[in-house]
């Protein structure tokens, strides 16, 4: 999964109530979340690749678009050299498996609400891992995220334990990683 900026007409809001299952907060955590993952995998956005990441989302284009547009000529003449800045299309993709997606929503968890995760969540009815896959393609249903081509709804299927996850098994002070 990647970050992706919403569709100009649905909020966070629009998500939550079409989908019915989970308040809106949950949305924005899972997509903050996505956020830290990305930064703890690929480290912070650059300059170059945050310009590309905003063309995208303003033309509504995935990564595949812009190799294309970039291969015949067609590409933003800012936008292409913000690409070659980044060094190359391959510094662009910010994927993030959904696996390693569910651990790192763990640990951001655990950072932000400690021995009150689990009960966080359960009060959005997040209680397994598949629940951050459904709030996850709910968010690429609206376009607040992109997802490549291998990515599945398979990715989020018991990948941890929510009981064992999240058991008060953590020293406050010492965040989890």
């Amino acid at each position: 999964m990647s970050h992706e900026t919403s569709d100009r007409y649905a909020t966070l809001t629009d998500v939550a109530r079409a989908v019915g299952v989970y308040p809106e907060p949950a949305y924005h955590f899972v997509r903050d979340g996505l956020e830290y993952s990305a930064r703890a995998t690929h480290g912070p956005m650059t300059p170059p690749q945050f310009l590309v990441a905003q063309y995208m989302s303003e033309e509504s284009i995935d990564l595949a678009e812009i190799i294309e547009r970039l291969e015949c000529g067609s590409l933003d003449p800012m936008v292409a050299a913000a690409v070659k800045q980044a060094g190359g299309i391959d510094q662009l993709n910010r994927n993030v498996s959904g696996e390693d997606l569910c651990w790192a929503l763990r640990a951001f968890a655990l950072r932000q609400w400690g021995l009150l995760t689990k009960l966080v969540l359960s009060s959005w009815n997040i209680r397994g891992t598949e629940d951050f896959g459904r709030i996850v393609f709910a968010l690429v249903d609206y376009g607040f995220m992109q997802k490549e081509p291998h990515d599945s709804m398979d990715d989020f299927v018991a990948v941890y334990d929510f009981d064992e996850a999240f058991r008060q098994s953590f020293h406050i002070g010492d965040p989890p990683e």
